[in-house]
């Protein structure tokens, strides 16, 4: 398979072009080589390929070199995949229906809770649209909060899957999207940072949501990467095993995204548009244990992501992830 084309990136938030860098391709390698080695001790010897996705293997090559805007803190990758060949790396991806079954039924409790949380903020039940809908866990579990959720992805053979279940699900993006309906809900969880256009995406959202709809966005926090990365090299034994920890657990090792939003860097981007930030949530990646999993590792990432998560609820800036709820003005 041929190598994607790239092409030089600027800041997608403030525009900016002055950045600094935070990676280049030998940094990266080294933080993948971790990564393997980490995951190889606390996986088994016999766990199929398919399952080493979004968690040593990713859809995105690495990255050749990551910045950071010096204006408003974004990290992002600089060069940058064309878009047309970002599209492509996920409308191709398929899985077995056997692997799309087991993430379904893994990502359900960890969805319902952002499902509480979303109807939450907006206060009511409503009609809605999750971008990157995947597997459909989310849309699923939202029916018991009274969000009637429809479901928008670029992958045909997933969204197959995921119209198995019963659940409505449309074949695009937001870019291509289009519909005279509005909504009262859109989600985009885990799937904002990899979009090539993030700002169209904002006011696609806006102009599908009704007055007073809500806007949720769930994404890796890039002032932690940057943070936690700079102490892998500590000479503390202890602070740099503990980096290399919280980045492994969270899918933050080799920054296998497009973008690194930081929550300062998000809230510029919506407002701009004309949304109203409602409430920032820090947060840590969903467990990704399974049955491949080593027994003692799994109860080594519940406790590491339970106690980041109560750290992360009172300190979001320095959170591995967070959640994003804004209003249509």
């Amino acid at each position: 398979m041929s190598r994607p084309a790239y092409e030089p990136a600027r800041c997608v938030v403030c525009g900016h072009a002055d950045a600094a860098l935070v990676a280049d391709a030998d940094a990266i390698r080294a933080e993948r080589e971790i990564l393997w080695s980490y995951h190889e001790k606390r996986l088994r010897t016999d766990v199929p390929a398919a399952r080493l996705m979004d968690r040593v293997a990713f859809s995105e090559p690495p990255p050749f070199r990551l910045v950071r805007c010096v204006e408003c803190g974004l990290v992002y990758r600089n060069p940058v995949e064309r878009p047309h060949e970002l599209s492509a790396v996920y409308a191709r991806e398929a899985p077995a229906p056997e692997v799309l079954r087991s993430l379904h039924d893994g990502q359900r409790n960890a969805t319902r809770e952002q499902a509480h949380r979303l109807r939450d903020a907006l206060g009511r039940g409503g009609s809605g649209l999750e971008v990157g809908s995947y597997v459909g866990a989310f849309l699923a579990v939202a029916r018991e909060y009274d969000l009637q959720m429809e479901g928008l992805d670029v992958n045909p053979e997933t969204n197959e899957f995921t119209r198995s279940l019963g659940l409505t699900v449309h074949d695009g993006d937001l870019s291509t999207f289009m519909t005279d309906r509005t909504f009262d809900v859109i989600a985009i969880w885990n799937t904002f940072d990899q979009l090539a256009d993030p700002r169209g995406a904002v006011a696609a959202a806006h102009r599908l949501l009704r007055p007073g709809g809500m806007l949720a966005l769930r994404v890796p926090n890039g002032a932690s990467y940057v943070e936690l990365r700079s102490r892998l090299e500590s000479s503390n034994p202890v602070a740099r095993s503990a980096a290399r920890a919280i980045l492994a657990q969270n899918n933050l090792l080799g920054f296998p995204y497009r973008w690194g939003f930081t929550p300062r860097s998000l809230a510029r981007l919506l407002e701009d548009v004309g949304f109203d930030l409602r409430n920032v949530r820090g947060d840590v990646l969903v467990p990704v244990s399974d049955e491949w999993t080593r027994p003692w590792a799994r109860i080594e990432e519940r406790a590491i992501k339970g106690l980041l998560a109560l750290l992360a609820h009172r300190a979001t800036s320095g959170a591995p992830w967070f959640e994003v709820y804004a209003m249509r003005a």
